[in-house]
C-alpha cells in the first residue's frame, strides 16, 4: 500500500513525499487505517519496523490548528528518543505551519519547556518524570488532551516510569484516544492496556520481519587483536554515508573513538558517562551528517532513530540475543536496504549461534577486504578526484620548479614519489586476521578475566607477557599503563593486548615482534613516582 492512498490531507502526503516515503512498511500499513477511525490500539514491533510514522501521521493528521491547546501527548522512555519523535512530528507537519510541538524532558532548563508551553502547543512529547513537574506546576495541562501514544512502553516500564505514567493517563480525558507501542508484550504491559484501553486493535509485527528482510548480515572469524584492523578495512571499502558502531562497555568505545579519530575518521561517541548536553549534540551532529561515524554503548543508542544509517558494526558481539535485534535495526529502515557486521572472536562462537537460532536465519560469512583491495579503492579514487583539476590548474610555477630541481630524474619517478607520498598505500603484514571456525568454541571458563583485569586485549598465541614490578597496591590502573608504555616505547595503541593488574605486579600482552624493544625502552622508567622494573615473562599460551 502506498502512502499516496491514505485518506489524509494533501499537506501530509507532500511531507511524507519530501521524506521520500513511498510503500508503508507492515506495522504502518496494519496501524494507520485503525488510528484515522480513532480506536485504540497495541501494537508490538522491533525499533525500525516504522512505528513513528505509523502513530505520527493520523496524529497530525486529526490536530485541530484552530484550538491552541495541546490535543496530542507521547511519552517516550529517553530524552534522546523524545527528541527523535518530535524531530519526525515536525518534518511531517513542515507544510502545516501553524501546528506547533513542545518537547520536555529532564537534563535541561525547565524554564526554556514553560516558555514554549505557554506559546501553546497542539503536540507535546516528553519524558514522563519531566511531564509530572510540568503538570505540578500546571505549565501543562493534559485535560484536553485527546490522544495519549506511549512509545517503547516496555522500556518505561523497565526503568521505573509506571507510577508516573498512571498519573498522568489519570488526568488526561477520559474519552481520549490510547496508542501503545511496545517491542515486548509482558504482562506489566498488558495489565495498563487492560485499564486505560478501550477494547483496542491488537497489531503484532514479527520479528523477521525487521531483522532478515532489509538488512544484510555478516560476520568475521577474527583474531581479537585484529578487530581494529579488520574495521580499518571495511570502512575503508565500505560506501556509507552514515555507520553506526557498537561496543559492550563504555571504555571500549571511548579506546575506538580515539583509534578512529587518529586514524582521521570523522567520528565521535556516545555512552551514558557523557554530559546530556553533549550526548544530545553529537546525536544531533550524526543526524545532519557532520559526523559520519557514531560508536555506541546499547543504552546510549536507544534514542538513534535515524532512517539513513547504511551500516551497523558488532565490533563487539552483544551479550544477548535481543541486543544484537536492536543494534542491526538501527539500519534497513523504513523500506531501505542495510548492512550489518559482526566480529567473532574465539569465545563468541556460541553467542553467534544462539543468534542464529534467534532470529531463525543464518549469518553469511564474510570476506575480509585484502590490502589491495583497499589500495586500489585508494587509487581509484585519488584518480577519480584528479582529473577534472587539471582543466583549471595553473601549474607553470611548478613545473619550473620541478625542471630546475629533479633533472637529474625522469618525470615519471618524480611523480611516483609524490603519489606515494600522498597515497600512503597499506602494506600486508603477512599475518593471517582470522582464525578456524573448527577453533570457535572454547574449554569452559575460557576467556574469564583473572586477577584485577581491565583490559581484554590480544589473546593470540603470537604474543608475549611481559612483567611489570607495580600494581593496583600502588593505585596503578589500565589507563596509567597504557600511557606508560605509549609514552616511553612509542608502540601503538592498539598493538597493546590484555592487562591483568594484580596487587603488586601486573602482565601485559604485546606481540612478539615488538615485546623486546618494550621491554628494553619502558625498564627502569618511572611510573606515578615508581621506578618500574620490566621484564620479559613467557610467551602467552
Amino acid at each position: 500500500m502506498k502512502f499516496s492512498e491514505l485518506n489524509v490531507s494533501q499537506n501530509i502526503k507532500d511531507a511524507i513525499a519530501k521524506m521520500e516515503f513511498d510503500t508503508m512498511t507492515q506495522i504502518q500499513r496494519e496501524s494507520i487505517p485503525f488510528l484515522l477511525e480513532g480506536k485504540d490500539l497495541i501494537g508490538q514491533s522491533q525499533t525500525g519496523s516504522g512505528k513513528t510514522l505509523a502513530f505520527a501521521i493520523p496524529t497530525v493528521e486529526k490536530i485541530d490548528l484552530k484550538n491552541n491547546t495541546p490535543q496530542a501527548l507521547i511519552m517516550c522512555p529517553t530524552r534522546e528518543l523524545a527528541l527523535q519523535v518530535s524531530e519526525e512530528f515536525k518534518k511531517l507537519a513542515r507544510f502545516q505551519r501553524r501546528l506547533k510541538i513542545a518537547t520536555v524532558y529532564g537534563g535541561e532548563s525547565i524554564v526554556k519547556q514553560i516558555r514554549e508551553l505557554k506559546r501553546g502547543s497542539h503536540i507535546v512529547v516528553g519524558t514522563p518524570g519531566r511531564l509530572i513537574d510540568h503538570i505540578n506546576r500546571k505549565t501543562f495541562k493534559p485535560e484536553t488532551v485527546s490522544t495519549v501514544i506511549l512509545d517503547e512502553a516496555d522500556e518505561m516500564l523497565n526503568m521505573g516510569f509506571r507510577e508516573d505514567i498512571e498519573s498522568i493517563l489519570n488526568v488526561t480525558n477520559p474519552e481520549r484516544q490510547t496508542i501503545l507501542f511496545s517491542a515486548t508484550m509482558p504482562d506489566r504491559i498488558l495489565d495498563i492496556a487492560n485499564k486505560y484501553q478501550d477494547n483496542p486493535v491488537k497489531v503484532k509485527i514479527s520479528r523477521k520481519t525487521v531483522t532478515t528482510d532489509s538488512i544484510d548480515q555478516f560476520y568475521f572469524n577474527i583474531k581479537r587483536q585484529f578487530k581494529f584492523d579488520l574495521l580499518n578495512r571495511l570502512i575503508e571499502c565500505s560506501e556509507s554515508k552514515l555507520s553506526l558502531i557498537f561496543c559492550n562497555t563504555k571504555r571500549q568505545v571511548d579506546i575506538l573513538a580515539d583509534m578512529l579519530l587518529s586514524n582521521g575518521y570523522n567520528c565521535n561517541r556516545i555512552h551514558g558517562d557523557m554530559k546530556q548536553s553533549l550526548r544530545l549534540k553529537v546525536l544531533s551532529d550524526f543526524n545532519q551528517g557532520k559526523i559520519n561515524i557514531l560508536i555506541a554503548t546499547d543504552v546510549a543508542a536507544r534514542g538513534i532513530d535515524i532512517n539513513d544509517i547504511d551500516v551497523v558494526y558488532n565490533y563487539d558481539i552483544p551479550e544477548n540475543e535481543e541486543n544484537y535485534v536492536h543494534r542491526i535495526g538501527r539500519t534497513g529502515r523504513a523500506g531501505r536496504k542495510g548492512t550489518s557486521y559482526s566480529f567473532i572472536t574465539k569465545s563468541d562462537g556460541y553467542n553467534l549461534k544462539k543468534i542464529e537460532r534467534y532470529i531463525k536465519k543464518k549469518i553469511t560469512k564474510g570476506e575480509i577486504p585484502s590490502v589491495d583491495d583497499i589500495n586500489q579503492k585508494k587509487i581509484n579514487q585519488f584518480i577519480e578526484n584528479l582529473h577534472p583539476k587539471f582543466d583549471n590548474a595553473k601549474l607553470e610555477k611548478y613545473k619550473t620548479i620541478i625542471s630546475e630541481n629533479f633533472q637529474d630524474y625522469p618525470l615519471e619517478d618524480v611523480a611516483a614519489l609524490l603519489l606515494s607520498m600522498h597515497l600512503k598505500l597499506e602494506k600486508d603484514n603477512g599475518k593471517s586476521m582470522t582464525f578456524n571456525s573448527r577453533d570457535s568454541k572454547e574449554p569452559r571458563g575460557a576467556g574469564r578475566k583473572s586477577g584485577r583485569n581491565q583490559r581484554d586485549g590480544n589473546r593470540d598465541s603470537n604474543s608475549d607477557r611481559i612483567y611489570l614490578n607495580v600494581g593496583y597496591k600502588q593505585k596503578i590502573d589500565a589507563k596509567k599503563i597504557l600511557r606508560f608504555l605509549i609514552d616511553n616505547s612509542k608502540i601503538s595503541f592498539e598493538k597493546i593486548g590484555k592487562i591483568d593488574i594484580y596487587e603488586k605486579f601486573t602482565f601485559v600482552n604485546i606481540p612478539e615482534q615488538y615485546s623486546k624493544t618494550v621491554v628494553k625502552k619502558t625498564n627502569n622508567q618511572k611510573l606515578d613516582g615508581n621506578k618500574v622494573r620490566v621484564e620479559l615473562s613467557r610467551k602467552k599460551k
